[in-house]
């Protein structure tokens, strides 16, 4: 996927989870943060950041923050991106013989962000952004979250009926080591991703290719479970 318009610009400040101070061409300008995480330790004062001008020019913020240089490492933090890039990459061929790929499909208690099918299967998957970064290695989740395990819970359960199922961590940024659950922020989601791979539940984590105004699903990355 492709942004236009991208300007560089210098963080100063998050007021709160939806927008940020910048400095943008030598003034403040206030803009929509993409990413409703807490993103703390990459969102910090004096970091360079990427803006995309907004779609909507009657909207009151005319930039969206959408990456973060932090160090070597550039990060993608459009928490919509994932979804997009996933289905690039699956209907590139990330997902062989794919002759449906329907896009928000509810089943069961959940809306699953993927439904597909090819000739001989069908399946669904959930895809997960991952921004955090520890150590070389890529987290999920940055904060606790119940939706996220009711997620993997239903995946289980399509997997018992019979469908493929699938949990896919697309991390926003490049040469990472590995792939791990946050047990520390949250002890429950790991549990449960556990249970659904020990259930059938297959777990993807794909790293990206990043650039101010582009993100591509690049290679997998080894998993920690």
């Amino acid at each position: 996927m492709r942004y236009a318009q991208i300007r560089p610009a210098t963080f100063l400040a998050r007021p709160n989870r939806f927008v940020a101070r910048v400095e943008l061409d030598g003034r403040e300008e206030t803009v929509h943060v993409k990413n409703t995480g807490r993103c703390r330790e990459l969102l910090a004062p004096g970091f360079r950041v990427y803006l995309a001008a907004a779609e909507n020019p009657a909207r009151k913020t005319g930039y969206d923050l959408v990456a973060v240089q932090r160090g070597d490492r550039l990060i993608n933090l459009d928490a919509q991106a994932p979804n997009k890039v996933f289905g690039e990459w699956a209907a590139g061929g990330g997902l062989p013989g794919l002759t449906l790929l329907r896009p928000e499909t509810a089943w069961g208690e959940s809306r699953f962000d993927f439904y597909w099918e090819s000739a001989a299967q069908r399946g669904f998957v959930e895809v997960k952004g991952v921004t955090l970064e520890v150590d070389g290695g890529a987290y999920f989740p940055d904060a606790p979250t119940l939706r996220g395990v009711k997620h993997l819970r239903e995946l289980a359960a399509a997997r018992a009926q019979g469908y493929r199922a699938a949990v896919c961590f697309v991390i926003q940024m490049e040469g990472v080591d590995f792939f791990s659950p946050n047990d520390a922020t949250h002890p429950q989601f790991g549990q449960a991703l556990r249970e659904a791979a020990a259930a059938g539940v297959e777990v993807w984590a794909y790293d990206c290719a990043v650039t101010p105004d582009s993100l591509t699903l690049r290679a997998p990355v080894p998993l920690r479970l």
